[in-house]
């Protein structure tokens, strides 16, 4: 699902150059790579994708994302600190760190033009759902991921009116409002003590539902903790940290999720949903949610699956989660390197160039990524190297690579408490400070005004021009706009650049950072193609930046697409393509060469409606009223609207390294592929040899479906006999059982 007609990267080492681009209609959608022929090294080019408006709720590329926890950022509304709902759990002296500190809407809101100031596109908020209203083992849910009520505010942070002006007060702003949301659980639970917090409570709107310890129909998980976090199994289906599991199979947790959702984003005007523990839920259920929520309208969805990388033992799960359920992830890899790089210097410029190879080829839209450097779960980038310049490099590399960058609070600020190793709760200090002069909020604030005005830097390939163990340069190119980037992070010697290529226009380049951090100028010679860098001294310990826009210099060559989004869709869900020159008067849109209804259309944005197309990955296409044609994008377009099904198979015996999966006649099952990455599965043998797995489905249709087992060769055994035939259900959770035919 690689957006098409566009570069797609490959896995290189040394010195590099650049690939050509040709006309945009004729753009090469595969690897392309050169020698550079001074150095006798290789050339790599990575993936990327076109310009972003702040109002399009389905694409973040252009902008700043800013997390905050609420409960520590700033408070506005002090009549709300120990409301009478759950007395007792607010710390004026902000000393007991596992407490409520004060922070709320009305605090949040208060601060926005600080944030709007800081160039912050999209405002990512620690959940504002009702949580427990007693303090357990851990303290109170100051955090926000202890929820009792999904579908109502936490009176701490205050009411749906203080909730409705900071959304309506950031899009006035242009700030997008993303929350983040963790259907996995409810609060911690402990059954052995009659009356311990809430034991887990669930609640609808203000109505108890059940809980861990009262659960007559099964809206919860009974297994225990995780004892191998290597075990499939165990990973989604056990408690984390005795928190109580939602048992998503259920009907009436699946349709309260979904209602849940539509409270925030349709009742209350949220633009996005940041997705708590994807890793430990049923990953085709999450599906079916995503399209739910997709089919509210355009959003964007990213989820927590915390790795290290391939070598994870969940790498292909996570992969094919970030693939296909139509919800992006935090990009733990590359923060592993970012902070092995900069922080910890275990690890080379070497290692961040190939991390970014490994992931721009395995992940289908790496553009849609979320990067960072810390976050509420892990020390701050400060408590593991407390030096500004190189927390300056690393936030520059974030702010110019591909991806959405998200900056934690208070980083701007170089705020970080340094107690028992940074770790929870001491990384979740209060934001004491609001200074606009620091170099990080200068650093932050000009990039993302780069950011939101470069289409390179939204949606361009990424190119490695130049690299040592110590520096970095990196290239950006979208069609003929173009951002080049250097970082030394040798805070004591500089180095010789010599035989730097770049697709830069002919010119003279001043740093765009206006040498703030050490940055040079450059000249760049003529001529067509790989156009040659004159030799010149990066500095110890700097930053560059270099930027062409061609737009500066006339309009667009023709209709660049550069984002499709959601990129997980189906028919009559509305979709919006960015990019640029599609011109003001209304030309024609296809998905998968079927035109469809242009509801709205502008230069650089254009909102469908998905036609009747075959399900599957599809390209989207703009033609101007002249007749131009853009490159193209590939979406996923479902077969229906969906639902989740439980597929049980009995007695399926493998031998060692063979699983068991589902595959069928539906996009959704596969379309009769026996491969790991298009039958559902690995299904869960709890109670081997009894298999089963969650499948997300088109309501109301008609499936055949068969068990295959698959093993690690990629061998498949398909089940005997005739195919099954399953009428899938119009709503609620479907259920499918059946034994294993020789």
């Amino acid at each position: 699902m690689k957006p098409r007609g566009l570069l797609v990267g490959a896995v290189t080492v040394g010195l590099v150059a650049a690939v050509s681009t040709s006309a945009p209609a004729e753009r090469a959608a595969s690897a392309a790579s050169t020698t550079d022929g001074a150095t006798g090294n290789t050339a790599d080019t990575a993936a990327g994708s076109a310009v972003n408006s702040t109002a399009d709720s389905a694409d973040y590329k252009g902008d700043l994302c800013y997390q905050v926890l609420t409960d520590r950022f700033a408070d506005g509304n002090t009549s709300n600190n120990d409301p009478d709902k759950s007395p007792g759990l607010y710390d004026s002296t902000k000393t007991d760190w596992r407490m409520y500190w004060g922070g709320d809407f009305a605090g949040l809101t208060e601060k926005l033009d600080y944030l709007d100031e800081l160039g912050v596109g999209a405002l990512w908020i620690s959940p504002p759902m009702d949580n427990v209203d007693a303090e357990t083992d851990a303290g109170a849910a100051y955090h926000g991921y202890w929820a009792r009520d999904f579908k109502a505010p936490e009176e701490h942070f205050g009411t749906w009116q203080e909730f409705d002006t900071l959304v309506a007060e950031a899009h006035a702003r242009g700030i997008k409002v993303v929350v983040d949301f963790a259907p996995n659980h409810t609060s911690p639970h402990d059954t052995d003590t009659p009356g311990y917090a809430e034991q887990g409570a669930l609640y609808d709107d203000g109505e108890y539902v059940a809980s861990y310890a009262d659960d007559p129909d099964w809206y919860f998980n009974h297994n225990g903790g995780v004892d191998d976090w290597n075990d499939r199994y165990q990973v989604r289906y056990h408690n984390l940290y005795d928190l109580s599991d939602l048992r998503q199979e259920s009907s009436f947790v699946d349709g309260y999720m979904r209602d849940a959702t539509t409270v925030w984003l349709d009742g209350h005007d949220v633009d996005g949903v940041r997705v708590d523990a994807v890793k430990h839920m049923p990953l085709w259920w999450q599906q079916s949610w995503a399209d739910h929520l997709y089919g509210l309208g355009p959003s964007f969805a990213f989820g927590e699956w915390y790795l290290e990388g391939p070598s994870d033992p969940h790498w292909d799960d996570y992969v094919r989660f970030t693939n296909r359920t139509g919800i992006s992830t935090l990009d733990f890899t590359l923060n592993t390197t970012v902070r092995d790089v900069f922080a910890a210097d275990s690890a080379s410029m070497y290692d961040l160039r190939d991390t970014l190879g490994v992931l721009d080829a395995e992940i289908d839209y790496p553009e849609n990524l979320i990067t960072f450097l810390d976050n509420h779960d892990m020390s701050r980038f400060l408590t593991e190297n407390d030096d500004h310049t190189r927390l300056h490099q690393a936030l520059a590399f974030l702010l110019t690579v591909r991806g959405t960058p998200c900056v934690y609070y208070g980083t701007e600020q170089y705020l970080h408490e340094d107690t028992d190793g940074g770790e929870d709760p001491y990384n979740r200090p209060w934001m004491s400070s609001f200074d606009t002069g620091t170099p990080a909020f200068d650093l932050i604030s000009t990039l993302s005004g780069l950011r939101g005005e470069q289409p390179a830097v939204q949606y361009g390939t990424h190119t490695s021009r130049w690299i040592n163990d110590d520096v970095y340069i990196y290239e950006r190119q979208f069609f003929d706009d173009v951002v080049l980037v250097a970082v030394n992070r040798n805070l004591d010697t500089s180095y010789s650049i010599t035989g730097l290529e770049t697709r830069l226009a002919a010119g003279t380049y001043d740093d765009y950072l206006s040498g703030s951090f050490g940055g040079v100028s450059i000249s760049v010679g003529s001529g067509s193609g790989d156009r040659a860098v004159s030799d010149f001294e990066l500095p110890a310990g700097s930053v560059s930046v270099w930027s062409y826009r061609a737009s500066e210099s006339g309009e667009p060559a023709g209709p660049q697409v550069g984002s499709v989004g959601p990129t997980l869709t189906r028919p009559g869900n509305t979709v919006v393509v960015d990019g640029q020159g599609f011109g003001t008067q209304a030309g024609a849109v296809t998905v998968g060469g079927v035109a469809a209804d242009v509801q709205s259309w502008s230069a650089e944005q254009i909102e469908l409606t998905v036609p009747d197309v075959t399900s599957g990955i599809t390209a989207v296409q703009v033609e101007t009223a002249d007749g131009v044609v853009s490159n193209e994008y590939d979406v996923q377009v479902l077969s229906g609207r969906q639902v989740p099904v439980v597929f049980e198979v009995e007695n399926c015996t493998t031998d060692l390294g063979e699983n068991c999966y589902v595959t069928g006649d539906a996009w959704e099952l596969g379309e009769w592929q026996a491969t790991p990455d298009r039958a559902i599965g690995p299904m869960h043998p709890p109670e081997y040899p009894d298999w089963f797995v969650t499948a997300s489905l088109p309501a109301c249709e008609t499936v055949e479906l068969k068990f295959v087992k698959i093993d690690g060769a990629g061998n498949a055994t398909w089940e005997g006999g005739s195919n099954h035939v399953y009428d899938v259900p119009c709503d609620g959770v479907g259920h499918f059982a059946a034994t294993w035919r020789d």
